[in-house]
């Protein structure tokens, strides 16, 4: 007589509803404008705000994508399975950022589109991002992850320099640097110089580990 299958214990149930939960939610801000837009209440210019307001919020999904690593090593809080939905937000709040630029702000004029590219810094910068986004969107994915292999890692590590480039992109495309500017560009500026760091961090967490099991050994052996 078959087996009937082992089920899902409440963790396993849980983990992947979890991330999904993660993308919903994280989903809201952009339906929510565009509610407010519809309605008319995004101020007198809806459609920069609009911009606007999509673009810090691919930043700040660009930024926790990279909070993940430090939160593990220093705090011990393992958010890994959220990253690759942190990082896949960041990506569609860019595209969302870049389509209500297209669309609703140039009207799909693209000669303005390229002659902003080429003389605005703050929107080249923005374009490369957005440039370098789409083949880590494309091969978010374990096949990618499966084939690539160590290939991917040094693909993905293309995310660092796209939050630079984002980091300046909000920065330069405001009139005057305030305190929020000054927040975002703290936080990136971390989070990059942690990853500086990490390598002789984690050389020496290790060897903290390895002297602390030695020393257990002699214990035990006494």
């Amino acid at each position: 007589m078959a087996q009937k299958p082992a089920r899902k214990s409440g963790a396993a149930w849980w983990r992947p509803a979890s991330v999904w939960a993660l993308y919903a939610v994280g989903l809201l801000p952009a339906v929510w404008y565009f509610y407010l837009g519809a309605t008319n209440n995004l101020g007198v210019d809806p459609v920069k705000t609009f911009e606007h307001l999509l673009g810090i919020w691919a930043l700040r999904f660009i930024l926790l994508t990279l909070c993940v690593t430090p939160l593990r090593d220093l705090a011990g809080i393992n958010l890994l399975r959220y990253r690759r939905a942190l990082g896949l937000l960041g990506f569609y709040y860019v595209c969302f950022h870049f389509l209500v630029y297209l669309v609703l702000d140039q009207q799909m004029n693209l000669s303005v589109v390229v002659e902003d590219v080429i003389k605005r810094p703050f929107i080249t910068f923005g374009m490369i991002a957005l440039v370098l986004l789409i083949p880590l969107a494309l091969t978010s994915n374990n096949w990618a992850i499966r084939t690539l292999k160590q290939n991917w890692i040094r693909l993905h590590k293309l995310v660092y320099l796209i939050a630079a480039l984002g980091t300046l992109h909000f920065a330069m495309g405001r009139k005057v640097i305030g305190p929020e500017i000054m927040f975002y560009i703290a936080v990136c500026v971390l989070l990059l110089g942690y990853r500086l760091i990490r390598p002789k961090l984690m050389e020496r967490k290790r060897a903290r580990k390895k002297a602390a099991r030695m020393q257990a050994g002699l214990n035990h052996a006494k």
